[in-house]
């Protein structure tokens, strides 16, 4: 029986959660909920002058946005320093990593001069095999013994073997002279003490993947399995960036997109799962394999966000849209809406979620429900308001007075009045948009009057006819 899955996202610290971060979070996720095993949590805020407690509730806030819940407690790394220190210690003990004095101006030099000579840059520490006994009082670094021969092969579930030849590894330094850990020995011993079965990361880790793997092998420790997946880039193909818009996950969240389009959205950016573009979650976390992850680049497209988005937001449950919408409201630092509005929006609901692609666009559509008298027409609405049009509008409400409040005892009444004026109903529903909602662009006329029943209905044409 093979052992539980155990992913894991380890992102920094130092500002928002990059849209690129949230498909690695997501993937991740999927993976492990999709096998019954864990996702853990780790922030890697060993960069102390740059790492923020903001930073890390701006990530959090996105992960809960995205709705990737997290097992366990989250792990600090910083946190865990002596731990990794002492894991280089232990393999300075047994003699697979070394004490180095060379300084750092003894490097530069060589490079300068092994630049100058057109020869490898690649620094050899002269102390690899000195005598102990020859070792100065002096600081020092504590580097790992790379293989010199032969070659180090990455085997990746997604870029397949890679193969780096040994002689373009270096002694890596685990320890600096200060005795903090490097950032390559604290991922390594993390993942192992997380228990992490597999890395699922960006490609620009690949190469990271060869020299941690010294350490695993140092250490007798089981290699996780790779899985570098390609970054994403813009319509452009250039590599995402301010200038292709949004880049955080929650600026999504502000600009109204819902947390289920944005991960089928995110799931389908470098992964497939046959021509299948819209699906669930549960569909996600069931058919979520590493086979499935292209090796090219993904290209960000808001077009197909947004058209996922509004097929998502038509099927949500009537309930748990309205909570989004309360987020999306507290999110964008706007305004709640009133129990009162609340519940007028739920009436609604069944005539607005369809072809609203994002939330600001579905509380566009249910302004007729959210507004109250007097209603205000827009520019254009104001128009279908003319002298005549407020006539016919007087003219028609005294007639609506004994309807049954029915669509189709509403739909005869209209029509019936239409035909008495010659004309079809079309031409009814410009003023009748602008008297019930004050825009030119609504849900159909009878839903509307549906919505806002009969004495709210009645009122408003009163008002638009006056």
């Amino acid at each position: 029986m093979s052992a539980p899955v155990v992913t894991r996202f380890a992102p920094s610290p130092t500002g928002y959660l990059h849209i690129g971060g949230a498909r690695t979070a997501l993937f991740s996720w999927l993976f492990a909920r999709g096998r019954g095993g864990q996702f853990l949590l780790r922030i890697e805020d060993t960069d102390r002058a740059r790492s923020t407690p903001e930073a890390t509730e701006a990530i959090l806030k996105g992960l809960a946005w995205l709705g990737l819940d997290h097992d366990g407690e989250i792990v600090s790394q910083f946190e865990n320093a002596d731990r990794h220190a002492e894991v280089a210690r232990e393999l300075l003990a047994a003699g697979k990593a070394y004490k180095c004095f060379a300084t750092p101006e003894e490097i530069t030099a060589f490079r300068e001069a092994a630049r100058e000579k057109g020869e490898s840059t690649l620094f050899r520490s002269p102390w690899r095999d000195a005598d102990p006994a020859t070792h100065p009082d002096a600081p020092y670094v504590i580097r790992i013994r790379a293989p010199l021969t032969g070659e180090t092969v990455i085997r990746d579930e997604v870029q397949g073997d890679v193969r780096i030849s040994n002689d373009q590894l270096d002694d890596m330094i685990l320890l600096r002279s200060d005795g903090t850990p490097v950032y390559m020995l604290a991922v390594v011993v993390d993942d192992h003490d997380m228990g992490v079965t597999h890395v699922i990361r960006g490609d620009d880790h690949l190469n990271n993947a060869a020299r941690q793997m010294m350490i695993y092998d140092a250490m007798g420790w089981n290699v996780p399995v790779w899985a570098h997946i390609p970054l994403i880039h813009g319509p452009d193909g250039k590599k995402l960036s301010k200038r292709h818009g949004a880049l955080g996950a929650q600026e999504y969240q502000v600009m109204g997109y819902p947390a289920a389009g944005m991960r089928n959205y995110l799931a389908r950016l470098g992964w497939s799962h046959g021509d299948d573009e819209f699906f669930t979650d549960d569909e996600a976390r069931e058919w979520f394999d590493l086979s499935g992850i292209g090796r090219s680049p993904a290209r960000f497209d808001l077009k197909k966000l947004e058209n996922l988005s509004g097929q998502h937001i038509a099927v949500t449950d009537d309930a748990a849209l309205q909570r989004e919408i309360t987020e999306f409201l507290a999110a964008a630092e706007a305004p709640a809406l009133s129990p009162g509005q609340q519940e007028m929006l739920g009436r609604a609901m069944y005539c607005v979620k369809e072809r609203a692609k994002t939330l600001p666009e579905l509380l566009e559509k249910a302004h007729f429900a959210l507004t109250s008298r007097p209603v205000e027409p827009d520019e254009k609405a104001a128009k279908n308001l003319d002298p005549v049009s407020r006539g016919i509008l007087g003219e028609l409400t005294p007639q609506l007075q004994n309807a049954s409040w029915s669509r189709e005892n509403l739909e005869a009444v209209l029509n019936s009045f239409a035909e008495s004026k010659d004309t079809k109903f079309g031409k009814l529903a410009g003023p009748l948009r602008a008297a019930l909602a004050g825009r030119a662009v609504t849900p159909s006329v009878f839903d509307m009057m549906l919505v806002l029943g009969r004495d709210e209905s009645l009122a408003r044409l009163s008002d638009a006819a006056a």
